[in-house]
């Protein structure tokens, strides 16, 4: 018999407990596995020892289903990165002693960028050392949307479709008022643009959408974006206007540094939010008309109750997949999208190797961006419009969507 052991690490999503779902399903259906284990907060549940029986915790296709539309996520997180494996490999030999300990044989491990490093390196630290009965496999995860190694993440398409709404709702808004006014609105995306693109989706049954979209792939110039507002404005009443939180000067430089503290997180990264409030101040002092900013903040990574059925669908296939692969035997890959169609929509489900995906980022091709690097394309469109297909099945009680909490 073989015991699993499931985590999530990095930013919460509305899809990410489908992806454990998955992964649950496949286990339990299975004559091979016996025990189900969940980490408590990531790896540094793992290392912690703090573990959930999750047969225990489901007991039901119905709590089951619960679990793939509740938001966030139900195993907790973490941000731990895991040390340079050449220069200590003390936190993987404690590692292996867990699993060994709890006779654990397949640890799937559901995150982005810095969850498949941790995948990456506990995989090789198994292959290096000749264990080969335990057997990492990886299960992509971020609204962000820049894992190579598959056509798109999930959480991506719930956050895309939540983004794609506020805008249509916001641009109403916007235009109920005669007098001149900017509406900047900031989106999530260091260093990829694929969140702030999805603004664009406001636009797809007839309604104006934002009228300018900043990504952060392209340079941000202060003085064209200020040349792009004064001229929409010499046309209209409102201009609304949706931005990356990532967006860079031609130096390479956040724009948000001017109101950041410059401090970084757990894995380096700069905090980057704050370039909307930047550019409403540009507004003020260089327009003078009414302006304000808005940042959609966390409201986009978990907004469950307009997930895409896509989105969900999409991420407990990708669980499966990935629980398919750990019983296999495939160490070191990550289950992963291969799209065939935009129209009609087809995909597959495949497995990558993981240190083809650990530390490296898909941003926004040029092709997706219009030339003017204010807008995007038609192919982006085109790209993003499945993803946000489907309403979910939502369970309320009393009004509020009816959730499952693990721990």
């Amino acid at each position: 018999m073989k015991n699993i052991m499931i985590a999530q690490s990095g930013g919460p999503t509305a899809a990410i407990n489908a992806t454990v779902a998955g992964a649950i399903s496949v286990a339990l259906s299975s004559s091979e596995v016996g025990k189900i284990y969940g980490a408590q907060n990531g790896i540094q549940g793992v290392l912690n020892e703090t573990f959930i029986d999750l047969k225990e915790k489901i007991r039901s296709s119905q709590e089951l289903e619960l679990l793939s539309h509740t938001p966030a996520a139900a195993l907790g997180s973490c941000r731990l990165k895991l040390k340079d494996l050449k220069k200590d490999e003390t936190q993987f030999e404690k590692i292996i002693d867990i699993f060994k300990k709890y006779g654990i044989n397949c640890f799937i491990y559901i995150g982005g960028n810095d969850s498949m490093d941790t995948v990456d390196k506990l995989s090789q630290y198994c292959a290096a050392k000749n264990i080969s009965d335990i057997i990492v496999v990886g299960a992509p995860k971020t609204v962000d949307n820049d894992l190579v190694g598959t056509d798109h993440c999930p959480g991506f398409g719930s956050a895309a479709k939540y983004i794609g709404v506020t805008f249509s709702e916001l641009e109403r808004d916007c235009h109920v008022y005669k007098t001149k006014a900017v509406t900047i609105v900031e989106v999530m995306g260091r260093n990829a643009g694929w969140l702030t693109a999805a603004s664009s989706l406001a636009r797809i049954n007839g309604a104006k959408g934002p009228d300018l979209i900043y990504l952060c792939e392209p340079v941000f110039s202060t003085e064209q974006f200020i040349a792009d507002v004064k001229a929409k404005l010499e046309r209209q009443d409102a201009v609304l206007v949706a931005v990356s939180e990532g967006i860079m000067d031609e130096n390479g430089k956040y724009i948000s540094e001017q109101v950041q503290s410059g401090m970084l997180d757990a894995f380096g990264h700069a905090y980057t939010s704050g370039s909307a409030k930047v550019l409403e101040e540009l507004v003020r002092e260089k327009v003078g008309c009414k302006v304000r900013s808005i940042e959609l903040n966390l409201m986009q990574r978990c907004a469950g109750h307009i997930a895409s059925a896509t989105d969900i669908t999409e991420s407990k296939m990708l669980g499966m997949k990935a629980c398919q692969c750990a019983l296999e035997g495939q160490n070191g890959v990550m289950a992963a999208i291969v799209r065939k169609s935009d129209s009609p929509y087809v995909v597959e489900y495949t497995a990558v190797p993981v240190n083809q995906v650990s530390n490296k980022e898909k941003k926004v091709p040029d092709e997706f961006i219009n030339e003017h690097k204010n807008d995007v394309t038609p192919e982006m469109v085109a790209y993003l419009l499945p993803l946000i297909q489907g309403e979910v099945n939502q369970e309320y009680v009393n009004g509020i969507p009816k959730q499952i909490e693990l721990y």
